[in-house]
């Protein structure tokens, strides 16, 4: 690794079971100047499981502004550096963004070394479609900005997915099952590939239900996946009698409404129905 600029290596690390890396990412760990972890402690736990005693310095979302020229400059004079967060794949609702895009700006190489993620694992296990999905990060701590979010989503079609804490994991079922329905289908992934790891699929009211009769599942971290939906968003009444009103005054009221219909999403009964009732007055 003798570049005469250094290299950024951005590493996914397990978020669960300390297996989960790859031996690429492990051979990276143990050859780069130093690595820049978002909780020093908590990464000195994966690297002393493999006997990796490279130096940490600490980088998290409190003194990631302040430290970012130091690493340029290091990367400048040719040190490589490794980027990991506490669990998973750093940038995602994790620290280094600013690195990142510092380290674009100044033509400084920066690689990927990917690994485990908690979105996709859940994904990858969710039995609802993945090739289309919106994620969301951390839900808002109050109920207010959660059912925002929710009302936001209401007629999403991609299949949507969002971080949870344990204290708020009730409250977010409760949020979900009143803006969207007591049966939309759901995946809750709890403590993804730790020991207690757990998932439960199915209406978000059958999952409340088992959370609410064992406390003990509410605990740990966890993954909400949510079906999309098939519902076309609504059409507001007053917009589609401007469009009728306005067809109406240069076709006949046939073509009007098979217009209106291609513009406005409704079908073409309603809109004729509606031209109907718009000419009697």
């Amino acid at each position: 690794m003798s570049n005469p600029v250094g290299t950024l290596y951005v590493i996914a690390t397990p978020i669960g079971n300390l297996e989960d890396i790859s031996f690429r990412a492990l051979s990276i760990l143990k050859q780069v100047k130093y690595i820049a972890a978002e909780d020093t402690r908590q990464s000195k736990k994966l690297l002393s499981h493999y006997d990796i005693t490279t130096r940490l310095v600490s980088h998290h979302k409190f003194n990631e502004r302040n430290n970012e020229q130091k690493l340029i400059k290091d990367l400048h004079i040719g040190h490589d550096i490794a980027l990991i967060s506490d669990a998973g794949t750093p940038l995602i609702c994790d620290p280094g963004s600013g690195l990142v895009k510092s380290c674009h700006e100044a033509g400084i190489h920066v690689v990927p070394v990917p690994g485990p993620s908690a979105l996709i694992a859940a994904l990858s296990v969710s039995g609802l479609s993945s090739d289309r999905f919106v994620f969301d990060g951390f839900l808002p701590e109050k109920k207010s900005m959660r059912t925002k979010v929710f009302k936001d989503l209401l007629y999403e079609d991609r299949t949507m997915v969002f971080y949870e804490t344990p204290h708020r994991i009730m409250a977010a079922l409760d949020d979900i099952r009143e803006i969207f329905s007591e049966d939309q289908i759901v995946l809750v992934a709890r403590e993804l590939t730790k020991k207690y790891e757990t998932l439960y699929c199915g209406t978000v009211s059958k999952i409340k239900e088992l959370l609410h009769e064992n406390v003990s599942q509410q605990k740990g971290e966890f993954v909400i996946v949510i079906k999309g939906t098939d519902k076309k968003v609504p059409t507001s009444e007053k917009l589609n009698q401007k469009v009728m009103e306005s067809l109406l005054r240069e076709l006949p009221l046939k073509k009007a409404a098979s217009l209106a219909a291609e513009i406005t999403g409704e079908s073409k009964n309603n809109m004729y129905k509606l031209g109907l009732e718009l000419q009697k007055k």
